[in-house]
């Protein structure tokens, strides 16, 4: 059986390696072969979010473009197609209802994050807005065999269109995110995300500036993609995000934050959609965390064994400082969070959920093309 999995970034995106490529292996395994073809090359990805490049980012966005209607052409030998997310970071869903409907492809769609809700670019402002189609999750979810869902909230929109369903969530692979011994000599206190989750830890500049009076600590900023902030006596590491560098960016924190706050480029309700990836990562490597209670992270876990939550900056300095000020907390949650990863966040799992989703769709295409026929 043969697969063609469409997806907007390349492996460098967490959605693209947690959702695809993880899993090439463990399906070919059970006789299914993946082939992930994104629509940026990591060449185009890396300069996607930066300042300037516009001819750049412009021949990137031409050439995914070129690639996609040579493959709606030209692409052959396939039984079934998944969609993770969207084919195309722009306009309607044309490439995927060439392949469903013209093509005659079974689709599987995959959303882990609430696209459908709309949001403002932190980069392209009103042009991503014009340019997005945020209605395209509704086209892609009503043409899809299966929806595979990021966690309940995005599954209860999907069933709100009749959809047929099946959760999975975005797991880590726990013999690669495992513990490690820290090498700082004084906490960490660290912070992994993208420019568009950014925002959210600045609201806590605070809360560090308050601690940092009292504790010694390193803040640690990894993939904001801006400047290293002046923050009043705080030491802070400004680092570029990097593939090769990923499970150890994890593995060296003492203390995870995870905030998560309404801004002008994400809503309450987009938030409430988020998957808690970055507490699994935590959790799977060991490392006690601080996170806002919302969504799907007010199950993940267990608050007051595994992690410690937070609402207000006051709740956010009475946790982070519960931690600083005891080691051996620190290391008791986290062994608490690693324990509870692997009995609970296994990807190995979901290899059924997958496979059942991909044979289910064929055999469910199948069944109503025999069905048109018939009539």
């Amino acid at each position: 059986m043969k697969v063609l999995a469409l997806c907007s970034y390349p492996i460098e995106s967490a959605a693209s390696r947690f959702r695809l490529y993880q899993f090439v292996e463990p399906l070919r395994a059970s006789g299914i072969e993946l082939e992930i073809r994104p629509f940026l090359s990591s060449e185009q990805f890396a300069s996607l979010y930066t300042d300037g490049q516009t001819a750049r980012k412009a021949v990137g966005m031409l050439s995914g473009l070129r690639h996609r209607f040579a493959e709606m052409i030209f692409s052959k030998g396939f039984d079934a197609v998944i969609v993770q997310r969207e084919a195309m970071l722009f306009g309607p869903a044309f490439v995927e209802w060439v392949f469903s409907s013209v093509r005659r492809l079974p689709m599987i769609f995959d959303l882990d994050d609430a696209t459908f809700i709309p949001t403002k670019s932190k980069y392209y402002g009103r042009l991503a807005s014009l340019l997005k189609a945020h209605h395209k999750a509704d086209s892609l979810i009503r043409a899809a065999e299966v929806t595979l869902c990021g966690n309940p909230y995005i599954e209860s929109y999907a069933r709100s269109f009749g959809a047929k369903t099946a959760i999975m969530p975005t797991l880590v692979d726990l013999e690669v995110f495992k513990p490690a011994e820290a090498k700082d000599p004084i906490p960490v206190l660290g912070w992994i995300g993208t420019h568009s989750t950014y925002p959210m830890l600045e609201t806590l500049f605070p809360v560090f500036e308050r601690l940092a009076k009292e504790f010694p600590f390193v803040l640690r900023i990894v993939g904001s993609g801006a400047p290293p902030p002046a923050l009043e006596h705080t030491k802070v590491e400004n680092l570029e995000w990097r593939l090769a560098t990923e499970v150890q960016d994890f593995q060296n924190l003492d203390i995870g934050l995870y905030p998560l706050r309404a801004n002008e480029f994400s809503n309450e309700a987009f938030l409430k959609g988020k998957s808690g990836f970055k507490a699994i990562q935590y959790m799977a490597v060991g490392r006690p965390f601080v996170v806002t209670p919302m969504g799907i992270t007010e199950g993940l876990g267990r608050e007051g064994e595994t992690h410690l939550a937070a609402n207000s900056n006051d709740d956010w300095y009475n946790a982070l400082r519960s931690l600083l000020s005891d080691p051996e907390k620190r290391r008791t949650m986290g062994r608490a969070g690693r324990q509870y990863a692997v009995d609970n966040l296994d990807p190995r799992v979901h290899i059924e959920t997958l496979v059942s989703a991909i044979e289910n769709s064929i055999r469910s295409k199948k069944e109503s093309t025999r069905r048109r026929s018939a009539n």
